[in-house]
């Protein structure tokens, strides 16, 4: 379980993650949906003690991420899929981000097994598409078999093919028993992918709800997400 308790963040006079409180439950994909600027990256990076919040708290299974002894054992993100060297291959990156969770080499052919990479293991990660990298960093969140995933963003760069297989992927994690945090803009992706939504704007909550409760109360999913993102602007003109 994710748990966000008043959380918020400041940078200067600009307020990024405005007293978000939310709980992200196991056993299936929450979708974390807002345009761009609206907080997403911002309140992941908190969860995971990238950056320090300016009040409130954000707890995974009831403990701040940089108590975790074995953190990758716990929780997995992808939140760039570019942030790799370059010169790396595909297999020494994983292998090197296992040796510091106590994981071993097994693993990591697993992985790269599970995300379509085992053929270009010893290829280095300079050459790899996009779609590929997004790959990578999905093997690697995957690496310690952990019960808490978050992914920013992981459709991008793939392929139609690819995209299938990555909402197939968290429905069958969520299925697990694990809490499956996925953030996009795209409510249409969400509406493939995730059966709890929460939508947030100018670094506020704006609405958290199953799909079913806001296909009962909007025409359509597009319509719930353009009738809610546009009131987040009218808030902030307020401000």
């Amino acid at each position: 379980m994710i748990e966000l308790n008043r959380l918020t963040k400041r940078y200067g006079d600009t307020l990024a993650v405005d007293n978000l409180s939310f709980k992200i439950e196991p056993g299936h994909v929450t979708g974390f949906l807002g345009p761009n600027g609206a907080g997403k990256s911002t309140t992941m990076r908190l969860i995971l003690g990238l950056d320090s919040a300016t009040s409130g708290q954000a707890l995974i299974n009831g403990r701040r991420y940089t108590s975790l002894s074995r953190p990758m054992r716990e929780v997995g993100a992808l939140l760039d899929a570019s942030a790799v060297h370059g010169g790396r291959r595909a297999y020494d990156h994983l292998l090197c981000l296992a040796r510091t969770n106590d994981i071993g080499p097994t693993r990591v052919a697993e992985v790269l097994e599970q995300v379509g990479l085992a053929g270009v293991a010893r290829k280095r990660v300079g050459g790899f598409s996009l779609g590929m990298k997004q790959r990578l960093g999905i093997a690697a969140a995957l690496l310690g078999d952990p019960g808490t995933l978050m992914f920013d963003e992981p459709v991008n760069g793939l392929d139609p093919d690819g995209v299938r297989w990555i909402r197939d992927l968290m429905r069958s994690l969520a299925k697990e028993g694990r809490t499956i945090l996925l953030s996009s803009h795209l409510m249409s992706e969400m509406a493939l992918t995730a059966e709890r939504i929460i939508i947030l704007g100018r670094g506020k909550l704006i609405m958290e709800a199953t799909v079913a409760e806001l296909t009962e109360r909007y025409p359509s999913l597009e319509d719930a997400y353009l009738a809610l993102t546009a009131s987040s602007v009218e808030y902030g003109a307020a401000r």
